[in-house]
């Protein structure tokens, strides 16, 4: 089957969905993006995503393109049309399209927006994760405000070829106090040597995951204590287990960190856990 987008009022062949040269999404990665995970046809963490994408287009200043009901049709159709059963759904709001010029463009230019969607094999990503995978951990150069879920990811992109060429399957960014951030595309957990579960806290120039957000809902339901609190690379290195959140992802356990095998090098009994608590949830409260 042909796969389906949306593009700017139009759902059209994948291989034809075109935006304008000047969209600004192109010229200056000047726009944002929310990726949801489908369930059964569904959407996870639904409300999550789109406040984030609301905040993020109101830092920006990008005209919100559509009422939340009309976008959540879009999302839903675009599924549809996609028969897409398990996978993610893809959105992207830019500034719209306008004559090149750094400024914003003239009041009332319209956002441009694009959905596509894409099915995902759950035994794939549940094969991969029975094994685990491996981080490796690079400088962080991103920009200050890596709190909006804006498309300019050309750091990111590197990490990950760095991971990609390490044989890894995530990179961890770290700072400049040695301490891990976030990966790529993910948020980083340890149980540390001490057997508590830490992640960095969202004020530190770090993307509030809509799937961590999720797995601390269920922290504190399942009365799992948890240390919002950042770790050095050593210290992640030393820990019991490793493994990091992301839409994509789900939970999915590290073995090892710059080719230093966490615990006994294979996934966790904590990581494994809640993976499958979240995905558990995901099935139950997707819409």
């Amino acid at each position: 089957m042909s796969r389906v987008a949306y593009v700017n009022g139009q759902y059209v062949p994948h291989g034809h969905a075109t935006v304008h040269i000047e969209d600004r999404g192109y010229q200056f990665a000047d726009g944002v993006y929310e990726v949801w995970s489908v369930f059964d046809g569904r959407m996870a963490d639904f409300d999550g995503h789109m406040t984030r994408l609301h905040r993020s287009l109101t830092e920006l200043r990008i005209d919100i393109p559509m009422t939340r009901e009309a976008l959540t049709q879009v999302l839903k159709e675009t599924i549809r049309r996609n028969r897409v059963k398990n996978g993610i759904v893809y959105l992207q709001v830019t500034r719209g399209t306008a004559r090149r010029d750094h400024p914003f463009p003239p009041p009332g230019t319209p956002p441009s927006v694009v959905v596509t969607s894409r099915s995902i094999s759950p035994m794939k990503t549940d094969a991969i994760a029975e094994k685990g995978v491996a981080v490796v951990t690079t400088p962080d150069i991103r920009w200050g405000r890596c709190d909006i879920k804006t498309v300019g990811l050309l750091p990111n992109i590197l990490a990950k070829q760095i991971a990609r060429e390490r044989g890894a399957y995530e990179a961890w960014m770290v700072d400049d106090m040695g301490l891990v951030t976030e990966g790529s595309s993910t948020n980083a957990w340890i149980i540390d040597e001490h057997g508590k579960l830490r992640t960095r806290d969202t004020q530190a120039n770090i993307l509030k995951g809509c799937t961590r957000t999720t797995l601390l809902d269920i922290l504190h339901e399942e009365g799992i204590e948890l240390e919002e609190r950042a770790f050095t690379v050593e210290e992640a290195k030393r820990a019991k287990e490793a493994f990091f959140t992301a839409a994509g992802a789900f939970v999915m356990p590290a073995v090892s960190i710059d080719g230093v095998k966490i615990g006994d090098g294979k996934p966790g009994p904590v990581a494994t856990r809640l993976r499958d608590l979240y995905i558990e949830r995901g099935h139950r409260d997707a819409i």
